[in-house]
């Protein structure tokens, strides 16, 4: 039985707090990368990185094709960008560590990271679309990156705006639509 972790909400400090390395020894990261990633989906998620549930360690999973298909999360350990390329490009993202918004985040649209598996293999991805931004956004959090940061900077009082309302409305991990920073 896989237990559900709880997501730090915004305004947590532990969400702008740069992670220490994951070891490859630490046995645990097998079993809390299965707990993320059945956090990121009970929260219809596609990324969840381990500050995101209280864990200060370079561990993210993605899946962005779960929605249409399989379940296959990806495992990405001590990941960081090797390269990012073309004109920036701007799009609502949402984040389960700030429910019930989403905010207009300039990216460029391709991706080129290198990271370490669960066996400590070192693997590449290069990607772009949706799976190219989540990986910025989920490699953001690990270097104390949050929404409020990446928003395009004249929306961040918009946001700011937009998420109090959110949480004052109830606004749970996985709301991205009851307010829009817009």
């Amino acid at each position: 039985m896989v237990f559900m972790l709880k997501i730090v909400r915004s305004p947590d400090p532990l969400l702008n707090t740069v992670c220490d390395a994951a070891s490859f020894d630490d046995k645990s990261l097998k079993r809390l990368s299965t707990q993320m990633a059945q956090t990121m989906y009970k929260n219809n998620g596609v990324g969840l990185a381990a500050p995101q549930v209280g864990v200060l360690k370079r561990l993210i999973v993605v899946d962005c094709d779960w929605p249409d298909g399989v379940k296959d999360p990806l495992v990405l350990l001590n990941p960081e960008i090797i390269e990012l390329q073309g004109d920036p490009v701007i799009d609502y993202e949402g984040c389960l560590s700030v429910p019930g918004v989403s905010a207009p985040v300039s990216r460029p649209p391709w991706a080129h990271v290198r990271y370490f598996d669960l066996k400590g293999e070192e693997w590449e991805i290069e990607s772009d679309g949706l799976l190219g931004r989540c990986l910025q956004h989920e490699i953001d959090h690990l270097n104390g990156i949050t929404l409020f940061e990446s928003c395009v900077p004249t929306y961040k009082l918009k946001l700011l705006d937009a998420y109090a309302k959110a949480r004052a409305a109830g606004a749970m991990p996985g709301d991205v639509s009851i307010e829009s920073a817009s």
